[in-house]
C-alpha cells in the first residue's frame, strides 16, 4: 500500500465578508483595493489532508502534502496560508492580474502536476465564491479517468477505498471509490484551524516552486465571454396581513395562486 500523495488546489478570492461590487463597466466584479483572502471551501482541504496525516486514517500514511495555485503573483499569500496550516510545499502557476482562468484550463494544469508529481488523491473545495462554477474536480476526474465523489461531508479509509459520505435532500449518501481519486469538500466536513504564529514563521521557509502554464504545454485561452454584470435588483419590503383570507387575498392579488 503506497503512502497518499495530496495535491490541494487552493485559490485567492475576494474574502467572504466583504459585498462584492460590479465595476462601472459592468464586465467584472470590482477587485482593486478590496480584501481577499483563500477561498473557504479550499480551507477545508487543506484542513482535511492535515487531519488525515494526523489521524493517521490511512493506513499507508501521507507522503506529502502539496498547495497548488493558480493565479496573479498576490496568491503566494493563500499558498503561505496553506503551508502555515500543514502542507509541506507548494506550486504556484503565475497569470496575469485581472486574467481569469477557466475550470477546463484549471483541470488541464491539474492534470499535468498529477502525472508529474505522482499525486494519488486530489482534494479540492467543491466550488470557489468568486465564479461558483463547482467544475474543477469534476474535470479533473474525467480527464485523469479516475473517480469523484463530491461534496464531502465526512472522509474514512477502509480496504474497499475511500468512502465519502455527504449531505442529500432528506438524508446522507455514501459513495466509495479506490485510489487514485478526486474529493471536493463541503462545509460540513471540518472546521479549519486558525494557522499559529510558530507555523506562519515556519511557512516562510516552507518551498514554492513557480512553473508557468506554457511550461506545461496548457493553453489558457478563453472559450467563454461574459457579457454583462449588473447587481440583482433591490429586494422589496414585506407587508403584514391580518389573517388567513388576507394572505390569500394578497396572493390572488399577486398571481402566486
Amino acid at each position: 500500500m503506497s503512502a497518499l500523495r495530496i495535491l490541494v488546489p487552493v485559490k485567492r478570492v475576494i474574502d467572504y465578508a466583504v459585498k462584492p461590487r460590479v465595476n462601472k463597466a459592468q464586465t467584472a466584479i470590482e477587485t482593486a483595493g478590496v480584501k481577499h483572502s483563500m477561498n473557504p471551501f479550499d480551507e477545508l482541504s487543506i484542513e482535511e489532508s492535515v487531519r488525515i496525516r494526523e489521524k493517521k486514517s490511512y493506513a499507508g500514511g501521507v507522503e506529502e502534502i502539496i498547495a497548488l495555485s493558480i493565479g496573479p503573483p498576490k496568491s503566494v499569500d493563500v499558498l503561505r496560508t496553506a503551508m502555515a496550516m500543514g502542507a509541506d510545499r507548494s506550486i504556484f502557476v503565475e497569470v496575469k492580474d485581472g486574467e481569469e482562468v477557466e475550470p477546463l484550463a484549471v483541470g488541464k494544469i491539474i492534470r499535468r502536476l498529477v502525472e508529474k508529481e505522482k499525486i494519488n488523491l486530489v482534494m479540492c473545495g467543491k466550488q470557489s465564491i468568486d465564479d461558483d462554477s463547482g467544475q474543477t474536480g469534476q474535470i479533473v476526474a474525467g480527464l485523469m479517468g479516475w473517480g469523484a465523489a463530491t461534496q464531502a461531508s465526512k472522509v474514512s479509509f477502509g480496504e474497499g477505498g475511500v468512502s465519502v459520505e455527504k449531505e442529500v435532500d432528506g438524508g446522507t449518501e455514501t459513495v466509495r471509490s479506490p485510489l487514485p481519486m478526486v474529493i471536493t469538500t463541503d462545509l460540513r466536513l471540518n472546521e479549519p484551524r486558525y494557522a499559529s504564529l510558530p507555523n506562519i514563521m515556519k511557512a516562510k521557509k516552507k518551498k514554492i516552486d513557480k512553473i508557468t502554464a506554457e511550461e506545461l504545454g496548457v493553453s489558457l485561452e478563453r472559450r467563454l465571454k461574459t457579457l454583462e454584470v449588473i447587481e440583482p435588483p433591490p429586494r422589496k419590503g414585506g407587508g403584514k396581513v391580518e389573517d388567513v383570507d388576507g394572505m390569500i387575498a394578497k396572493l390572488k392579488e399577486l398571481g402566486a395562486i
